[in-house]
């Protein structure tokens, strides 16, 4: 689809009072969307610290320079300012495309394009005002996951209550069969195997009520460092004989946070767990916490909450991308042995915890779990 186009919207002179002209300077070094100002020529004239960071240039490489130069090899983006600088209109890209960057990782954004006038009415270049998509993309998609388990909730209510009732009986009969047989009768070995599926399946039915009706929350201080180390611990002593190192880089500043400290003790038990297991000998599993630099919660009356970063990494064997996408579906799973509802009930925690859930893996190399949490409630 074309970028959109929209006549009436200009970039003018404003009329500025001298005094407030710091003012204005302020708000371009602090928002959080990239302005770069090209004059008629073409050459920068304007890069704010955020294009700075978006780029990954300095403004004193930039200023001056050609936007072709700039944006060298990246056609939407060409394409957009030569539009502007030549008829004189605003375009916008609702669309969204990727920002090539020299070290980095493309970057979602979208661009609106529009023309500088002079106070004459003559243009005299153009300004792009570049927004991260970033963050809205993995909204979307904790959406997503979100409606994926609202579906599942709902299935489970139904599915618990027909299926828990007959399990009982089975496993009542075949507690009832191996009273009656003697010790050394063959059909022990049948006996035991269908008590031990029958309790394997009630399992399974009782995570899937964790999801459809969990019980409410309690939320009170928890302190983070004290949690992740009891974490640490106990999968260190799981993995002995695996040579695995647990390393933690733990903010020792953060402040307990608020949540419920069961729930994010099976949390994060979960997220360790699934690291070592990617693990088979000689690895290493990292615990990090720090306090986020970019983003803060903000709720209708209160002040913005400063959101806190739990990142669990591993050198593991890693995700395959086309199963990247499937993790958070219930009862996908990569393990012999797993059930495929790990992942989506850690999901769960985290959105009742008004958090966010992120993760990055490369196949082969390892996997980095991201946990965005809000400092208060």
């Amino acid at each position: 689809m074309p970028p959109k186009s929209d006549c009436s919207e200009s970039i003018r002179p404003l009329a500025v009072h001298p005094a407030d002209q710091d003012l204005y300077a302020l708000v371009l070094e602090n928002i959080d969307r990239a302005v770069i100002a090209v004059d008629q020529q073409g050459q920068v004239s304007l890069f704010n610290p955020t294009a700075e960071i978006f780029m990954e240039r300095s403004a004193r490489n930039s200023l001056g320079i050609n936007y072709r130069e700039l944006f060298a090899g990246q056609e939407v983006f060409l394409y957009l300012v030569d539009c502007v600088l030549r008829e004189g209109r605003s375009i916008t890209d609702d669309e969204g495309f990727s920002l090539q960057r020299p070290k980095g990782s493309p970057l979602p954004v979208n661009v609106h394009v529009a023309p500088i006038f002079s106070k004459s009415g003559s243009q005299d270049g153009a300004v792009m005002i570049i927004r991260d998509l970033t963050r809205a993309r993995e909204l979307e998609e904790a959406l997503r996951r979100a409606d994926r388990l609202s579906m599942l909730g709902t299935l489970a209510a139904g599915l618990a209550h027909e299926i828990k009732n007959p399990l009982g009986g089975i496993k009542g009969a075949a507690q009832l069969l191996t009273m009656e047989l003697t010790d050394d009768s063959a059909l022990q070995d049948y006996t035991r195997v269908m008590i031990r599926e029958v309790d394997r399946i009630n399992g399974i039915i009782e995570e899937l009520m964790d999801l459809a009706t969990p019980r409410p929350s309690v939320f009170s201080p928890v302190n983070l460092a004290h949690l992740l180390s009891d974490t640490a611990l106990l999968q260190q002593e799981a993995a002995r004989g695996q040579n695995i190192e647990f390393i933690l880089k733990l903010d020792p500043s953060i402040p307990p946070l608020q949540g419920d400290e069961q729930l994010l003790a099976r949390l994060f038990l979960n997220l360790v767990k699934n690291a070592r297991e990617a693990i088979k000998r000689n690895g290493r599993v990292i615990i990090e916490t720090k306090i986020s630099s970019e983003y803060h919660l903000t709720s209708p009356g209160s002040r913005p909450s400063p959101m806190v970063l739990i990142k669990v990494s591993d050198n593991g064997c890693g995700i395959a991308e086309s199963e990247l996408e499937r993790i958070f579906t219930p009862y996908f799973t990569t393990k012999p042995q797993g059930t495929g509802l790990g992942l989506a009930i850690c999901q769960k925690i985290v959105e009742d915890h008004r958090g966010f859930f992120q993760i990055n893996s490369v196949s082969g190399t390892g996997t980095t779990v991201t946990i965005s949490l809000p400092l208060r409630q």
